[in-house]
């Protein structure tokens, strides 16, 4: 079982579940148990961990990006490190990431839910970049979209971790590295104009449904985004719009000095556009791409994977990871271009023509060759159909060879997966695919070692929570405990359970366990102490013939310093006589995290009406904004709101209650 799952984490965060992992973390669901809400917890690797500068890092990192607060932006909640943890507490979403939602809409969207989506990203780095905090990875895999259609960016100051995490520019790069900017690629300083040349990425491949530069490794990617020009969108798609491919452009000019300025920069042009789509800008492709200053002349790539010569095949089998590397390397091929271009003008075009005239008359002849003399001799290769082995098993085509058309069986990987021990689950090549000759007519196939067994653990006279979270955990239901007296079993323990240890048992099936009520002893109803001074908790307890069992100090903004914050067994429960209580004892509210007043841009989404609509916000019940707004005009306002903490926004239109929701204005 997970070390993580069922552990509560600063007596808040209750570990559920993992539902993601990157290069650096580990994210589970978990529930906050002060504020009865579920969150994402991204828990620092544990090698990472035991680097002292690293984890110095991330808690920086992840504080300052606690700062931000936007609603396209997942919000951070707590930042936490301990001797041996450190973890970051984030908003949950319900949705998935964009690259998701691409593939599911077959990798291309129309323009107008590219425009939707760029916008909301735009607006969501602009912010940031008012706060000095530069995203460097933005990709599709870290926005995540919503099911109403607007989408929040995550892993903010993430990035820069991992560079120091990651000093290589190995495969595992090659997803981020297609939407790397050429400074970054070159390791040169970056600011918030490479965000911006990673989204213009993003909007390429959503409006096409493709990358701008492809290749078999992040160096060769990485070179193309230095020294290549892609297809225009239009190029791809002529329905794009020739303003909206223009704005994708200029957002990846390699040159930075050619590119937007900032984010409001071109989330003007995208208003702009989105008022008149017919607009056009005043920059051409020559001004975006001119060379601004680099000897050597831009390729441009008309194809997946296009290089440049020798320099380039030599370095791509080389595969240079580190990116000091990847610059000479880039460096190295520049000089060679060069080299060549000198030799291509001392060119001796009489003497060209010359060779040309011989090679034409070789030419000639060769045809007249093969086409009366070699072609009939030569007989064409045969062509094989990849069969279809998937669902079968190696004694099937054993017992019967034919089946597989020539082809032979070489057996691979062996995984779990829910179909019965010993069937083919996956093959390579894939079915129907032809080979052309018969020098390799093998098909490398994976076997299924059946459905993951899951085998009943020993839990007699183990704490009841414990033993429910693992049980859970090992998709087993949990069926109501049944409580009964034990003179041996400690209060709350397991006394017996069924099935029996050893059973192996499948996801779903039942578990009944049986809890100790402690011996039979008279029972009385623990108090409620929550509030209550130490002190007074101890007096009432007694009286109750209770005791006080253990007890910790936590952070808590709404009991006083002193005072009970929470008890195990709760109020309320019937106990025998004689149980110790458990109590965690408030230390009043934590100064790192006291609220302070907060200014914030708040969305609001306008009628679809013709007119003018008073639009009326209000923070905790104080009104802080209230204008007439033409909806004919604008499809949402944003204007600046204050609050402090976690406080209820109302808005109203035309004094009719729309939307109230708690917004935390710490971040």
């Amino acid at each position: 079982m997970d070390q993580y799952i069922g552990k509560l984490l600063d007596n808040r965060y209750e570990i559920l579940e993992q539902i993601g992992l990157g290069g650096m973390a580990r994210v589970f669901r978990a529930r906050d148990h002060r504020l009865n809400r579920l969150v994402a917890v991204k828990v620092l690797k544990e090698d990472l961990a035991q680097d002292e500068e690293f984890r110095r890092r991330f808690h920086d990192e992840s504080r300052a990006v606690a700062m931000l607060s936007h609603p396209n932006i997942v919000a951070v909640y707590d930042v936490s490190r301990s001797s041996d943890l450190e973890y970051i507490v984030m908003e949950l979403i319900d949705g998935i990431t964009l690259k998701q939602y691409m593939q599911k809409k077959g990798n291309k969207l129309n323009w107008r839910e590219a425009l939707h989506f760029i916008t909301q990203i735009v607006k969501a780095l602009g912010h940031a970049h008012s706060r000095g905090i530069i995203h460097r990875d933005i990709k599709p895999h870290n926005i995540m979209v919503l099911r109403d259609g607007s989408v929040k960016v995550a892993d903010f100051g993430i990035a820069r971790l991992t560079n120091a995490a990651h000093s290589t520019l190995t495969q595992e790069a090659l997803g981020s590295v297609h939407y790397i900017s050429p400074e970054q690629a070159r390791g040169s300083h970056i600011d918030a104009r490479s965000d911006l040349y990673s989204a213009g990425v993003v909007l390429y491949e959503m409006l096409t449904g493709r990358l701008p530069f492809e290749g078999d490794s992040p160096v060769s990617v990485a070179i193309q985004h230095i020294n290549s020009i892609p297809l225009t969108p239009r190029e791809i798609n002529p329905e794009i719009p020739e303003a909206l491919e223009a704005i994708t452009m200029k957002a990846m000019a390699p040159n930075p000095d050619n590119r937007y300025a900032s984010a409001d920069e071109m989330l003007a042009d995208l208003e702009e556009f989105r008022k008149n789509p017919n607009i056009n800008f005043d920059y051409t492709m020559d001004d975006l791409f001119r060379d601004g200053g680099n000897e050597e002349p831009t390729q441009i790539i008309t194809g997946a994977g296009s290089g440049s010569g020798r320099r380039r095949r030599e370095m791509e089998k080389r595969f240079p990871e580190d990116e000091d590397d990847l610059e000479e390397e880039a460096e190295e091929e520049a000089g060679y271009r060069r080299r060549r271009d000198r030799r291509e003008r001392r060119i001796n075009y009489p003497f060209v023509a010359a060779v040309g005239g011989v090679l034409l008359f070789v030419v000639v002849l060769f045809y007249f060759l093969w086409s009366f003399l070699l072609a009939p001799l030569m007989a064409e290769e045969p062509v094989y159909v990849v069969p279809n082995v998937t669902g079968h098993t190696l004694e099937e085509f054993a017992f019967d060879p034919s089946l597989l058309n020539g082809f032979t069986l070489v057996e691979g990987e062996v995984v779990e997966s829910d179909q019965t021990a010993g069937t083919i689950v996956d093959q390579e090549p894939k079915a129907d695919r032809e080979i052309i000759g018969d020098e390799d007519l093998t098909i490398v196939v994976t076997i299924s070692s059946g459905p993951e067994e899951i085998v009943m653990p020993e839990v007699y006279n183990k704490e009841y929570r414990t033993v429910r979270l693992e049980l859970e955990g090992m998709g087993l239901v949990v069926l109501p405990e049944i409580r009964e007296y034990s003179d041996d079993i400690s209060y709350g323990y397991v006394t017996r359970y069924t099935p029996a240890a050893g059973t192996v048992l499948s996801e779903g099936d039942e578990v009944q366990l049986w809890v100790s009520d402690g011996a039979d002893t008279p029972t009385v109803e623990v108090p409620n102490l929550y509030n209550e001074t130490l002190e007074r908790a101890t007096s009432d307890l007694d009286m109750m013939n209770l005791g006080v069992g253990s007890t910790s100090e936590v952070y808590d903004s709404e009991v006083p310093a002193g005072s009970v914050v929470s008890q195990y067994p709760a109020a309320g429960e019937s106990v025998p006589e004689g149980t110790k209580v458990n109590l965690q004892i408030s230390k009043g509210p934590d100064p790192a995290n006291t609220p302070q007043p907060a200014t914030v841009p708040y969305l609001v989404n306008l009628p679809d009406i013709e007119g003018y609509v008073t639009v009326r916000i209000t923070v905790g019940g104080v009104t802080v904004y209230e204008e007439s707004v033409d909806c004919t005009m604008n499809d949402y306002i944003e204007p600046d709101i204050t609050g402090t903490g976690t406080q209820t926004v109302s808005v109203y239109f035309d004094g009719v209650l729309y939307e109230a929701r708690d917004y935390n204005f710490s971040g």
